[in-house]
């Protein structure tokens, strides 16, 4: 992840990186002058003092210009990971998106990518307090090589505590890390699960104290053992570096040549180190959680290779048939806790036909309705859309020939595909037949408002899905939330449009006095097509009276 960011902003972070190289270098330098003008002659004053002034605005515009540049690089890293992370979700593969799961995602786009942002925003403090260290250790080698081989045996100790301290801080943060990505699915929860924490007394006691306290008390505790090791650790070399202080007045230098400017020089550079380098020791844990919050992200996209590559806009497809041919598929079944087996499947799907599917709960009618659709992929068997089998290079075409209402599906609040005026008045008269009229508009490709019941937005999914206008329509227990009324226009009004349409559609559903109105009955049962059927009275006409094509 880091090192793709480097590759998106190479020239931008050569630039960010050299201004705060000038700057550190102009603060040393300004060290060395306050030494040197404590020393001087008055004569050399003078010279001194300009040297001092155009080194001190120097550093000021190299500062300005660097910190500008980090925060330009910091939200261009924002913004090229939420890019990165999208992109791979949207052609990640459905089936292993499912096992990922939304709270890995939701982690990876906000936390772990702001902390990484976060870096490039401390970036030039810790390459500006790194330049000083290293350059008043010159310094000091400089003025006496004695007493620089002993600050060094002073700065060698106070690492190898700090790199000790750093493996072991760098464990919990880590732990902390991974903790988040549980602790965004407690906050899914906290939302989603309003209505059933509020009516069950010791369920939401239980989920707050056991479950979120507990997820929030993790992160918490692992995130503050982690900082504290560093801050111990910086407690220490600060404390060895005004060991080294007293070293230097009274212990170290001796009867040397311009023992005052040695000694002045030590004592001046040494107090001047001690901020940089509290700074740099406090800011390179920000760093280290950068590169673990970078390493999260890396696992999560890892794991969703692109399933297929998203070409150039195809013509509309024409619709024939499609064709399972010992069609398999396994996947984890949660209330069995085996891997269920669906296939294999033998079915075809013709233009202009109504097709039921049924069976009790876990049957696999949803994982079916999935595949057909093109969302998962078949381990074994092949699907033939107009004699043709799909394949991986063809697989995002197939799934363009249709439009799915799930059980779980989403309503986005716009028309992201079909928006103009003319999208804008269809969906409005689709609207009033369903009527929504009083509830919701399409005003410039964009609903009016979300703020309505599961039945509600079942209805206008379905305005959507008409509006695509594509060959294959799939609903997954659609009427399940509906009332009586929609339900008799639903499966009376809409599905005999479709069909007149030339629309081939998939209905699961439960409701079995509509069975009658199917052209054929699919029963399924652990995994297996049980019956193809053919209902009484399936080829019955009646008048619709809901105009989907208007």
């Amino acid at each position: 992840m880091l090192t793709y960011l480097i590759k998106q902003s190479r020239r931008l972070l050569l630039a960010a990186a050299l201004a705060s190289v000038v700057t550190g270098v102009c603060s040393v330098l300004l060290v060395a002058q306050i030494n040197a003008t404590l020393t001087a002659l008055p004569a050399e004053r003078s010279t001194l003092a300009w040297t001092f002034a155009g080194v001190a605005v120097l550093a000021m515009l190299s500062q300005m210009v660097s910190s500008v540049l980090f925060e330009r690089l910091s939200q261009r890293a924002h913004a090229e990971m939420r890019r990165f992370i999208s992109s791979r979700v949207i052609g990640a593969d459905y089936r292993r998106l499912e096992e990922i799961g939304a709270a890995k995602v939701q982690s990876a786009l906000s936390e772990h990518s702001t902390r990484v942002a976060e870096f490039f925003v401390s970036a030039p403090t810790i390459l500006v307090n790194a330049v000083i260290v290293v350059g008043c250790l010159f310094y000091m080698a400089w003025l006496s090589w004695q007493v620089f081989a002993a600050a060094m045996v002073v700065i060698g100790l106070g690492s190898m505590g700090y790199h000790l301290a750093h493996l072991r801080a760098i464990t919990h943060l880590d732990t902390a890390s991974k903790e988040q990505d549980h602790l965004f699915g407690h906050f899914r929860s906290l939302v989603e699960g309003a209505k059933e924490l509020r009516l069950n007394r010791d369920k939401r006691r239980m989920f707050s104290d056991e479950v979120l306290g507990r997820s929030i008390e993790t992160v918490r505790h692992q995130r503050t053992v982690g900082m504290s090791i560093f801050v111990i650790s910086g407690s220490w070399g600060n404390f060895l570096i005004y060991a080294f202080i007293g070293l230097v007045l009274f212990v170290l230098v001796g009867d040397v040549p311009d023992r005052v400017r040695v000694m002045t020089g030590f004592a001046l550079v040494f107090l001047y180190m001690v901020t940089p380098l509290e700074s740099l020791l406090l800011n390179l844990p920000r760093a280290n959680l950068a590169r673990a919050s970078a390493d999260r992200i890396d696992e999560i996209t890892k794991d969703m290779p692109s399933a297929e590559a998203h070409g150039a806009p195809l013509p509309e497809l024409e619709m024939g048939s499609i064709v399972l041919k010992g069609v398999r598929h396994r996947y984890y079944h949660e209330v069995s806790d085996d891997m269920f087996s669906l296939g294999p499947i033998d079915l075809a799907f013709e233009p202009g036909q109504i097709t039921f599917l049924v069976g009790g709960n876990g049957s696999g009618k949803t994982s079916l309705a999935k595949l057909l659709a093109g969302l998962y992929v078949p381990e074994e068997g092949h699907i033939l859309f107009n004699g043709v089998p799909v394949v991986h290079e063809t697989r995002d075409r197939y799934r363009q020939a249709f439009s799915a209402i799930f059980s779980d599906f989403h309503l986005f609040d716009r028309l992201l595909d079909a928006s103009s005026p003319e999208a804008d008045a269809r969906g409005n008269r689709l609207i009033e037949r369903l009527h929504l009229q009083h509830k919701v508009q399409v005003r410039d490709g964009a609903f009016t408002t979300q703020a309505l019941s599961q039945g509600q937005r079942k209805r206008l999914a379905l305005v959507v899905a008409c509006l695509e206008d594509r060959p294959f329509l799939l609903f997954d227990e659609w009427a399940a939330d509906q009332d009586p009324v929609f339900k008799e226009v639903f499966y009376g009004e809409v599905l005999p449009e479709l069909k007149a349409m030339g629309k081939t559609v998939l209905v699961i559903s439960h409701d079995d006095r509509y069975f009658h109105l199917a052209d054929r009955l699919v029963r399924m049962e652990n995994g297996q097509v049980m019956s193809v059927e053919s209902p009484i009275g399936a080829h019955s006409n009646r008048h619709p009276q809901v105009k989907l094509a208007s």
